[in-house]
């Protein structure tokens, strides 16, 4: 008997021990698992960063660049129309250091004996200098044989490239003297002879500043290359045995190279030491598996107790499904929907009891104000992240207009409290139920659809990234207009739809249901009901029975327009219009803007030049500096012209009333100021000012 007592317990005592083993290999395996796809993501995250920095950087640098060329466009003009005179030529060059400040020097190179007087070589060139103490503008004529500017590499490719070309790195010893890269550009007389180069030189010192800003790990350093090969911004030594992750973006102004070089040690310092833990963290949990195998019968209730706990889990889970689904409006009120002129329906489908997705409409006044939005992750954390997103929508939008303000406003919100680094994609559109017009913003979200109607046209809105909710408090969101015509219909949805997968992990794409919509809108316009509810069944044909990877939400916003007001008349002048806030990094946004007016080519470089001018004016000068306000900007485009109404509710000013600037003056002789509004004279065919009911309103006429 006793031995028999004896065989039993060795045979749980090697039971226990290989259920020890088999736990130990258990958890290693998890442990090596989790490392990898750690690594995998700290290393996409490391990534991702390094290439939003980059091209965070590449804009700024595309900026100056286009700045820059601007700039020399800018001498070459003033050259040319004075070209015979030496003396004029001279004070474009100060004029052009007077207005640009990030340019160094800037000259104009004349071809062989131009002027005779002036021998054989006359290369004029201002550059920033000190005059006893003080910093001032130093002219002078640089040409010769010290200096032969016919062997230059800048010089005789600005003779054969007609355009702005950019040189590689050099130390100009004659003009800046300093390391600089030129933008050189062709100088031509009356007769089209090229007869100059005008070289605008903009120094390394402001491209090394501009990679300083790009420190986002520890011992991490930059480089910029030229397309020659050539250090811009030269990268650090590195450490003999020490790996690095390099990313690079390329510049394509200018063909130069910027590159982020983290070491690897620092990019996972933190999961090496988390790495540590876990390891603790088994030993002890082997340990507590030998307690727990002496306590069997214990371990019995508990997973009896469990059971029951998660039974009433699953049941609280169906509850916050149900309260999840009330919180979103179910449809727009028949009653409502004539008058309003606007169909609408949407639908949520959460991939797990509760999701993240979102959706929510209103009406305030005559303007409809929606949103869509996708949290980053699933399950609970995410149901309650969408229930504070949908609250801020509608406390924030209730007593503000301007999308930009709302999405700015939830967003600094979102990123104080985001602890755990969730962020949600939204996009939010206030729509006027009696005009059409469309004022939207896109954080970072899919770009709706636009279907038209009556010319078969579906195309994506044109939308600007801006970053998620939630990743960068104080982000400067752009805001964007269109305007919705009669019978014209807006599709909004998650990334669930376009990235639904059947069995073979295949996605439905957005190439699928784009066809889709044609099939859909081909026959007739339909409701928007019978728009969700055909991509709903054709999704489920797609994944045939695969389980839901991700949250699915679609909303379609059909602007019916009864009596037909919207619709354009033939002949009638097409009008486009963007808004603005105070704010002078918005500037760039306006190039885009202009190029999507369709203008003639040859228009477009300097129309942007002289509206950049117009509308820099109004920010400068309109509102006070501690003082926030928007800038609008209307288009009216005919098959003759083109007219532009730039009006603010700030301070009145009159750039009008400023006296024709004498560029022919030198910079200390000359007013300060009036430049610009000479430049915009010059560029446009009219200008006009008036003060209207407390706005300013300036009138810019450009004719074909």
């Amino acid at each position: 008997m006793k031995d028999n007592t004896k065989k039993t317990r060795g045979k749980r005592s090697y039971a226990g021990l290989w259920i020890i083993l088999v736990a130990a290999v258990v958890l290693e395996a998890t442990s090596c698992i989790q490392y990898f796809y750690s690594r995998a993501g700290i290393r996409a995250e490391a990534e991702q960063r390094a290439l939003s920095e980059l091209r965070r950087a590449e804009l700024e640098i595309n900026v100056v660049t286009i700045e820059i060329e601007t700039a020399a466009k800018m001498l070459v003009m003033l050259a040319e129309r004075n070209i015979d005179n030496p003396d004029s030529i001279a004070n474009a060059t100060r004029i052009l250091l007077n207005t640009v400040d990030k340019i160094s020097s800037a000259g104009i190179a004349c071809v062989p004996g131009y002027f005779p007087a002036k021998g054989r070589w006359y290369e004029i060139c201002s550059s920033r200098d000190t005059c006893q103490g003080a910093p001032c503008i130093y002219t002078r004529q640089i040409g010769g044989p010290d200096h032969d500017y016919f062997r230059a590499e800048w010089y005789n490719n600005g003779m054969t490239i007609d355009s702005c070309w950019w040189s590689e790195p050099y130390y100009d010893d004659a003009g800046a003297k300093a390391m600089t890269v030129s933008c050189t550009h062709p100088i031509r007389n009356s007769n089209g002879d090229i007869v100059a180069v005008a070289c605008v030189d903009l120094p390394l010192d402001y491209l090394q500043s501009v990679s300083e800003h790009l420190q986002i790990y520890k011992d991490s350093y930059y480089s910029i290359r030229s397309g020659g090969g050539q250090d811009i911004v030269p990268e650090a030594d590195t450490v003999p045995g020490r790996k690095y992750q390099i990313y690079d973006e390329d510049i394509d102004k200018t063909g130069w190279k910027i590159s982020i070089i983290i070491p690897e040690d620092v990019i996972f310092a933190g999961l090496n030491r988390i790495g540590r833990i876990v390891s603790l963290l088994m030993l002890l949990g082997l340990a507590l598996l030998v307690f727990i195998l002496w306590h069997a019968a214990r371990d019995m209730m508990r997973l009896v107790s469990s059971t029951a706990r998660n039974e009433r889990m699953e049941g609280e889970l169906h509850i916050a499904r149900a309260i999840q689904m009330a919180m979103l409006p179910q449809s727009w009120k028949e009653d409502g929907t004539r008058a309003a002129g606007i169909d609408l329906y949407a639908v949520v489908i959460p991939a797990r009891e509760v999701g993240g997705d979102l959706y929510d409409f209103y009406r305030r006044e005559d303007t409809l104000f929606f949103c869509i939005g996708d949290v980053s992750g699933k399950g609970i954390p995410a149901s309650i992240v969408m229930a504070t997103t949908r609250s801020l929508f509608r406390s924030v939008s209730m007593h503000e207009n301007d999308v930009a303000a709302i999405v700015s406003q939830m967003n600094g919100t979102m990123s104080d409290m985001n602890s755990e680094n969730m962020f949600v994609t939204f996009f939010i559109g206030a729509l006027n139920l009696k005009t059409g017009l469309l004022q939207y913003c896109n954080a970072g979200h899919n770009a709706p659809v636009l279907i038209k109607s009556g010319n078969d046209t579906i195309s994506p809105l044109p939308s600007i990234p801006n970053l998620p909710l939630g990743i960068l408090s104080g982000y400067a969101y752009t805001p964007q207009t269109a305007t919705l015509c009669s019978g014209d219909t807006l599709l909004l949805y998650t990334d669930g739809l376009t990235e639904a997968e059947n069995a073979a992990h295949a996605q439905y794409g957005e190439e699928r249901m784009m066809q889709e919509l044609r099939n859909i809108t081909a026959a007739a316009q339909p409701e928007a009901r019978t728009v969700v509810e055909q991509l709903q069944q054709s999704v489920s044909r797609f994944v045939n029975g695969a389980e839901q990877s991700d949250d699915l939400t679609m909303m379609v916003i059909r602007h019916t327009a009864p009596d037909g007001s919207l619709d354009r008349k033939q002949g009638e002048p097409v009008r486009h219009t963007i808004v603005m806030r105070n704010d002078i990094q918005q500037i760039p946004t306006l190039a885009e803007w202009v190029e999507s007016l369709q203008l003639p080519r040859s228009l477009d470089m300097t129309i942007n030049l002289a509206l950049e001018e117009a509308v820099t004016n109004v920010m400068l000068y309109a509102y006070p500096h501690d003082k926030s306000g928007q800038v609008l900007i209307e288009a009216e485009k005919t098959d003759t012209a083109v007219t532009f109404v730039i009006s603010d509710s700030g301070t009145a000013f009159d750039p009008t009333a400023q006296p024709p600037a004498d560029i022919t003056l030198s910079a200390e002789e000359r007013a300060i100021g009036g430049l610009g509004i000479h430049l915009v004279r010059q560029i446009m065919d009219s200008i006009a000012y008036r003060r209207e009911d407390g706005r300013n309103i300036l009138t810019l006429v450009k004719k074909f």
